[in-house]
């Protein structure tokens, strides 16, 4: 498990460092004049300023150190600032800012087995150092291939649209905010054991391959156009229905059964029909 440690500051280690080094000049100098001890003095002060000076450490904002002591998990340090560590401590630096995954568009089958192109984007940061250090192997690497995965299986649990399964309850093209939950949550449970933290992922790219896109946008503008017949059919027979009833409260003609389908027909012609009817005047008698 993660540990945050508080280091203590590094500003009076400097002063101390700089005192060693100034301590070392002075007794260089003074030894090359006056005598050998000097220089074994000067000496130990500056193998005593290499080793405090490795203690010291600056962490930028939104960033850490992981520290280790001879393989050993100490803690990590997520202030930012000048600190000052046991110098035998091996530090890790590590990012904690947010970072945007471009991933690449896939080709995978959805749930019908059709083939598509889908990719995502993501934003992601890490939150448990620990585990993003010591529990895989390159955590960003980790997150690449793993957020690939998430996104296979995502395709392959859902159909694309709803024309080959018309009781499916979710699907790719008009899930929304529900498909990218779902894809937040697969990804959520994938990288958690890296110590990721998933802030955001959304579809960016979702479309049909190309070897049957052509087939499949026939298909779907003969589905709108059969809805489309459909819902102007129910409207002309609405008003063919409509027209009789007038004709017959207002007692404007008197029509028989022959007379009547032919009007149904004629009125259906012109309501459905996809070029304006061309009007015929009859100058002579109904019959």
């Amino acid at each position: 498990m993660e540990k945050v440690l508080k280091p203590m500051s590094g500003y009076l280690a400097l002063v101390f460092c700089l005192i060693l080094f100034a301590g070392a000049v002075f007794f260089f100098i003074s030894g090359v004049e006056q005598s050998i001890t000097f220089v074994i003095i000067a000496m130990l002060c500056f193998l005593l300023f290499c080793f405090f000076l490795k203690g010291l450490m600056i962490i930028q904002p939104n960033h850490s150190r992981v520290l280790n002591f001879f393989g050993k998990y100490v803690g990590t340090v997520k202030d930012n600032g000048l600190f000052f560590i046991n110098p035998l401590y091996s530090s890790q630096k590590m990012s904690l800012r947010s970072e945007n995954l471009q991933g690449q568009t896939l080709k995978v089958n959805d749930k019908m087995g059709n083939p598509i192109e889908i990719g995502v984007v993501m934003v992601w940061k890490v939150g448990d150092t620990y585990k993003a250090a010591f529990d895989v192997e390159r955590y960003s690497d980790f997150v690449k291939m793993q957020s690939e995965a998430a996104v296979r299986h995502l395709a392959m649990s859902f159909p694309y649209d709803n024309l080959e399964d018309d009781h499916a309850p979710i699907t790719l093209r008009e899930g929304g905010d529900k498909i990218n939950s779902i894809l937040e949550q697969e990804l959520t449970d994938r990288l958690s054991k890296a110590g990721i933290i998933i802030q955001e992922a959304r579809i960016s790219h979702l479309a049909y391959a190309s070897e049957i896109a052509g087939a499949m946008l026939q298909r779907q503008q003969a589905t709108a156009i059969v809805a489309a017949r459909t819902k102007i059919v129910e409207g002309a027979v609405g008003m063919v229905d409509l027209a009789l009833k007038k004709l017959s409260e207002e007692n404007i003609v008197e029509l028989d059964d022959e007379r009547k389908a032919a009007m149904v027909s004629n009125l259906m012609v012109v309501l459905c029909g996809e070029k304006a009817a061309q009007p015929i005047l009859n100058t002579g008698t109904l019959y």
